[in-house]
């Protein structure tokens, strides 16, 4: 049977999928695609599209014993997330609503994310945890 202990990698994953199923809960209506498009610009958002995340987490984890594997994981992922989650004031052309290259690629990063985080409900059979049903 797999660990149910979350891989502190996962955290970041978790968070987005967090706020996101919180986001669907308020606006049931919403397709996970409309809501994972909502949680652009929300607080846990910023904060992991600016690094605040990460530097907070790798901050708390470093004062425990982690593997030095573990701290430079969490340093790639931190630079892939501020990476793929560049911010720009204006995402969308204006008159067409097509997102702009950037922000398709801050979706398919937060897309990915929650996906990871239902593979990982899966592969431990914690099926409860899995709202979205990303994957199938």
């Amino acid at each position: 049977m797999p660990s149910k202990e979350k891989p502190y990698v996962l955290l970041v994953a978790e968070a987005i999928y967090s706020k996101v199923c919180e986001i669907k809960k308020k606006n049931p209506e919403l397709t996970t695609i409309n809501a994972i498009e909502n949680f652009i610009g929300t607080t846990t958002y910023n904060d992991i599209s600016t690094g605040k995340f990460h530097d907070e987490l790798i901050e708390k984890v470093s004062k425990k014993k982690v593997p030095e594997e573990t701290l430079r994981l969490l340093h790639i992922q931190k630079d892939l997330s501020v990476k793929q989650l560049i911010q720009y004031p204006e995402l969308y052309y204006a008159k067409s609503h097509y997102p702009l290259e950037i922000s398709q690629r801050a979706f398919d990063h937060l897309w990915r994310m929650c996906e990871s985080y239902e593979l990982w409900c899966k592969e431990t059979k914690q099926s409860k945890l899995i709202i979205l049903n990303i994957v199938d």
